[in-house]
């Protein structure tokens, strides 16, 4: 029976949960992922995850943060004054933002904190930092990019 390799296109069905067994993504009642194993369409722990898995395995795999999200870093979590929000614009815990960085990269961060007249604003993925937990079903190996043997 075929076994996952680098390079393969396949499909699979995921829990994702923290360690405390909460739930952050799941492909329950959605169609199975489907990437191309390798490529970095994926989380590495994910990718070596399913490395050697055969269609209809089943299996759990715990992924620390270096192979998942990358540690928390708290140079990622800013300060930024309150006038420098619309005045309009009502802030609140948790609500995401998209920014702008000086070379004009979009990226989103979250309200952690609200004072008096700064807004505390974290950068980090939310996953950064966690260790991931990963319920795994290989539906199908689609297929795989053709080995070239050079003479």
């Amino acid at each position: 029976m075929a076994q996952v390799k680098a390079g393969d296109k396949i499909k699979v069905h995921y829990h994702g949960k923290l360690t405390n067994g909460q739930t952050f993504d799941s492909s329950e009642g959605r169609e199975p992922l489907e990437f191309e194993v390798g490529s970095g369409q994926v989380i590495k722990g994910f990718d070596d995850g399913v490395t050697g898995m055969a269609v209809g395995d089943k299996k759990t795999i715990e992924i620390p943060s270096d192979e998942a999200y990358g540690p928390r870093n708290e140079e990622m979590v800013i300060d930024m004054p309150k006038e420098r929000f619309p005045a309009e614009m009502v802030l609140e815990l948790g609500m995401p933002l998209m920014m702008t960085d000086g070379q004009g990269q979009n990226f989103q961060v979250v309200i952690t904190e609200i004072k008096e007249n700064t807004v505390m604003l974290d950068a980090n993925h939310p996953l950064a930092g966690q260790t991931l937990v990963f319920d795994l079903e290989l539906v199908e190996i689609v297929g795989g990019k053709p080995l070239i043997i050079m003479p």
